[in-house]
């Protein structure tokens, strides 16, 4: 093919440094990933990562051209996380791939880390115009292009749906990050009621875990006995369950709510949460009942990879999209225009 380009795409906007290489045919040469964990305590601590993503770089760049087998000179695009995301891991990448763009003289993109992580669920699912849910940590939105963007249908008034089963898993004592320790132990409980907060297309989720960490500290300041003991672990159970059963019909009646608004037929699943199968059997139903496409992400691209960022370079480059070299911490989904589709 004598168009033939391959792009490497950076990643840095939280906890994860990723580098992925991408060719033009949307193959995957490489895509390796290294992940900032807390020395102690929960949560990411902006300039630890940040610091983390500077020591690994040049090893996580060596692995990638590693497994795609090529060399830098191979490389025809550079492409960076631009924003949304922590300030100090976005100049972390930013910083790391301008350099490699001077000294190899290669072109630089900047890309949105929520439309990558679109681009490449529509790649690996072959869904070309889905209403998208972007499920992550410090992310939830309802996205679907129209006009040359994509639009936010609804989004998250506070914390993100991943943040908010960590905020929940801190405060019953489950290890980071807790999402797929909930779902295992959500396999086993029964539902209490919890709040259900959906307004208009937007959804709340820090008064939901507020109420379930409540529940939960007042049915543990019941005693300590060995009987005790384990009804406090069944209830936690009741309580992983309640809560996944709430975000998630929240989650689920706002894509329905975008589909039928924009008579769209497809939905896609994309994002780090996007792996949790209780969330995919909700969805699936409601496309099923609607008589439309679903599909998820594959699970290697489900959280945040340097793979996503190098596709989405591609196409922006393709499509004759220039960037500054600067960070957009707070860039908007659908303040970013979409030439490419």
């Amino acid at each position: 093919m004598l168009n033939q380009k391959t792009c490497l795409g950076i990643e840095s906007t939280a906890h994860s440094f990723g580098i992925g290489i991408m060719d033009s045919d949307g193959k995957c040469l490489a895509n390796a990933t290294d992940m900032y964990r807390p020395r102690e305590g929960w949560g990411i601590h902006p300039m630890e990562a940040s610091e983390h993503h500077k020591k690994v770089c040049d090893d996580v760049l060596q692995k990638a051209l590693a497994d795609a087998g090529v060399s830098m000179r191979d490389i025809d695009i550079i492409a960076f996380s631009q924003g949304p995301g922590l300030p100090p891991c976005l100049h972390a990448g930013l910083n790391f791939a301008g350099k490699l763009a001077e000294k190899n003289k290669k072109p630089l993109v900047g890309v949105n880390h929520c439309i990558a992580h679109i681009e490449i669920g529509r790649l690996t699912t072959g869904l070309d115009d889905p209403v998208t849910l972007y499920v992550s940590g410090a992310n939830t939105q309802v996205l679907a292009f129209v006009s040359g963007r994509y639009r936010c249908f609804g989004e998250t008034q506070d914390i993100g749906i991943g943040n908010a089963l960590d905020k929940f898993g801190r405060g019953v004592g489950l290890e980071f990050p807790a999402g797929p320790k909930i779902e295992k132990m959500a396999g086993k409980g029964r539902y209490i009621e919890l709040p259900y907060v959906v307004k208009g297309m937007d959804l709340s989720f820090s008064g939901i875990v507020t109420e379930a960490l409540k529940k939960y500290t007042m049915h543990q300041s019941r005693g300590n006995s060995d009987s005790l003991k384990q009804s406090n672990k069944a209830f936690l159970s009741d309580l992983c369950f309640s809560l996944q059963e709430t975000l998630f019909a929240m989650l689920t009646e706002v894509t329905e709510r975008a589909m039928a608004h924009t008579g769209k037929n497809q939905a896609l699943l994309t994002g780090g949460v996007a792996a949790n199968s209780r969330l995919q059997e909700m969805l699936d139903i409601m496309c099923r009942e609607r008589d439309a496409k679903f599909r998820v992400v594959d699970r290697a691209y489900s959280g945040d990879n340097g793979a996503m960022i190098a596709w989405t370079g591609m196409l922006a480059f393709d499509s004759g999209i220039k960037t500054k070299k600067e960070i957009l911490p707070r860039q908007r989904t659908d303040g970013v225009e979409v030439r490419w589709i």
